[in-house]
């Protein structure tokens, strides 16, 4: 037995010193275990993923390295990686990183539930059929990758795929659809002899059209003050709206058509996307005229890239899947992120570097820089 007082005897003492330790090591490698860059996270998708010569391991983070005001100014996904690597150990970018991706996901769903009300409402009316099924997305996870080793895998499947030539993206806000379908648009046009015409389709404008011809109807109906959603909206007028809009190709080039004798216009969107249908009462009611008009515009839609398609023109469509589940193809991807801190971190380094970018002059000093990206992330933090 050891004694009442002073030092435990040597075998309990070094009994102990081995527990602490083997305490020690364990905390330590449940702590490395947590850090996301650290593991090496597998494509639970392989099965339903495009092959590429990329490992499906993702790397570890870059070594943070200064951030040069070309680096800065570029104000891209190279940009918001090295941002990342500078700020990883930073108490301050993780807070404001976890805020920033909380936030994203609560709008992200706050959209979707609000989406599905429209599509919901489609389906009551009998504009969309409410049993239709679309093709299986492929899931392409896109930690550690660039836009161009993502376009890559998606070129890799479309080539797969003979004949097929309508690419449709999804995913949640900030795994990078936009980056993406810019980078394959890019690929797509500059493939030498392979090079196709490429055309990025928004179901925006044509909202817009059907929201000009709603908003116009009602200025024509003298017992109507300004604009009327019970009157404008019911199921009739809405067909009679989307009647008045044609896609076709109009000189020479495909476009669509707003086209109404009883209202007096006659306009192709493509000339004016950014006066007519940007005007105040467009951009005023267009939310509500969203709300209800979801099915006519994805069959609008649908049947515009269809007839691009089959033109032998490549459509790139990004969306929410509610809405472009009904443009049939097979090329349909989701993009997604093993780690989803990194959406709020991506987030978190493109609002740092914007906001650095304008604080500092031309040509700044990475030192200047490095000065400045912490004086805004604090300032950041403290607005939070």
């Amino acid at each position: 037995q050891p004694p009442a007082t002073g030092r435990p005897h040597a075998p309990t003492h070094n009994k102990r010193r081995r527990q602490r330790m083997a305490i020690s090591i364990a905390a330590t490698v449940a702590s490395l275990a947590r850090r996301p860059l650290l593991r090496a996270p597998i494509n639970r998708s392989l099965a339903l993923t495009c092959s590429c010569s990329r490992p499906a391991f993702a790397p570890t983070a870059p070594a943070a390295m200064p951030i040069s005001y070309e680096l800065l100014s570029q104000q891209n996904a190279e940009t918001s990686t090295a941002l990342i690597a500078q700020y990883e150990s930073s108490d301050d970018f993780t807070a404001l990183s976890a805020k920033e991706g909380a936030a994203i996901l609560a709008r992200d769903q706050e959209d979707a539930d609000k989406l599905q009300v429209g599509i919901d409402y489609a389906k009551d009316k009998g504009v969309i059929d409410p049993a239709f099924v679309p093709e299986p997305y492929i899931n392409i996870d896109v930690l550690g990758k660039t836009p161009a080793d993502v376009a890559g895998e998606i070129l890799a499947a479309m080539k797969t795929s003979e004949g097929e030539s309508v690419i449709v993206i999804c995913g949640l806000s900030g795994t990078g659809k936009g980056t993406t379908v810019s980078k394959l648009q890019e690929m797509i046009e500059t493939d030498g002899p392979d090079s196709r015409e490429v055309v990025c389709w928004s179901n925006g404008n044509i909202f817009r059209s059907v929201t000009l011809l709603a908003a116009t109807w009602c200025e024509q109906q003298e017992d109507l003050d300004g604009f009327d959603a019970d009157r404008a909206l019911t199921k009739d007028t809405l067909a009679s709206f989307v009647n008045m809009l044609e896609f076709g190709k109009f000189n020479g080039k495909f476009d669509t058509k707003i086209k109404s004798s009883s209202l007096g216009l006659d306009l192709l969107v493509s000339e004016v996307q950014n006066t007519e249908l940007k005007i105040p009462k467009v951009s005023r009611n267009i939310p509500t005229v969203a709300k209800v008009t979801q099915g006519e515009v994805i069959l609008f839609a649908a049947d515009a890239i269809r007839q691009m398609g089959e033109a032998g023109m490549v459509v790139l469509l990004e969306g929410r899947e509610q809405t472009v589940n009904y443009v049939r193809t097979p090329l349909r991807f989701t993009l997604t992120l093993s780690d989803d801190t990194l959406i709020g971190k991506r987030r978190a380094a493109q609002r740092l570097g914007a906001a650095a970018l304008s604080a500092v002059s031309d040509g700044a000093t990475e030192e200047e820089i490095a000065s400045t990206l912490d004086a805004e992330l604090k300032k950041m933090v403290a607005e939070a």
